[in-house]
């Protein structure tokens, strides 16, 4: 299980890569359900992010793959195009999504939003690693 202080511990993680890359973040980390632990919006962050950050967790855990895979797939004429309308519009196709793994198996995810993708995905890789 991603416990409370597990959630605390990533997002601190993600909270200092977000300052090193310059864009303050909202960070979302969520359990085996993917339901939400605990979610930060660094002061400037956009408030948009906060939706799209809890999403991308969201799918991450839906479907047990970084969000920015998922994207690859979602095209116009991918095997999964139109997918982000499913789950009453809760699925994010765009990278900062990143599944949570203990002992090989995922039991979490985290979800980055108000950078680049680049930049929320490299963000969400920070928080991962210290799961």
């Amino acid at each position: 299980m991603v416990t409370l202080a597990d959630a605390r511990r990533i997002i601190a993680a993600a909270e200092k890569k977000a300052g090193e890359v310059g864009q303050p973040m909202n960070i979302a980390v969520a359990d085996a359900g993917g339901n939400l632990v605990a979610h930060v919006r660094m002061d400037k962050a956009w408030l948009g992010s906060v939706d799209i950050s809890i999403k991308k967790a969201f799918t991450s855990r839906a479907f047990d793959i970084a969000t920015k895979d998922v994207a690859a797939h979602c095209q116009p004429g991918g095997q999964f195009y139109g997918i982000h309308a499913s789950n009453d519009g809760k699925i994010m196709i765009f990278a900062g999504g990143i599944p949570l793994k203990r002992n090989g198996e995922v039991i979490g995810a985290i979800g980055v939003s108000g950078g680049s993708g680049e930049q929320d995905h490299a963000v969400a890789e920070a928080g991962a690693a210290a799961f």
